[in-house]
């Protein structure tokens, strides 16, 4: 606005503005940013100790631990494959192979082998991290 309180147009025609990409391309986009989370390296910390301990944890509890213990195998594994660690690194390579392996299976129905199963994916979920601190992929967690 001017000074006498009106409108300054633009003296020539403005192109009219055009998406970067089609509108359900735009849709699955905005679907992901939405679904991103931030690496949470102290909640990484506290499910790994929860699955690692010395206490068991309750029946009723596995099967939402293993399904938080996937989500950090799959931020991880994301974290390497960007950083291209699987074609730098032989060790990092296994531990991405053994993060997808884990993450695909099924918390068993016996109660002993389901707390087998949680301690694989949580010392997995360790080395990974580790090895990704080490490769300085991920800054280290305290």
């Amino acid at each position: 606005m001017t000074a006498a309180g009106t409108i300054r147009r633009f003296p020539r025609p403005v192109e009219p503005w055009v998406p970067p990409l089609p509108y359900d391309e735009l849709e699955t986009l905005r679907n992901k940013i939405r679904a991103w989370r931030p690496f949470d390296g102290e909640a990484l910390l506290d499910d790994v100790a929860v699955a690692l301990d010395d206490v068991l944890p309750a029946e009723e509890d596995i099967e939402e631990i293993a399904q938080r213990l996937r989500g950090h195998l799959t931020q991880l594994v994301t974290i390497a494959l960007a950083a291209e660690e699987d074609q730098r690194d032989a060790t990092s390579a296994q531990l991405i192979e053994q993060a997808r392996t884990l993450r695909a299976e099924d918390v068993p129905g016996d109660h002993w082998k389901a707390i087998g199963h949680l301690r694989r994916m949580g010392w997995t979920v360790n080395e990974l991290l580790e090895r990704l601190v080490a490769v300085r992929c991920v800054a280290a967690v305290a």
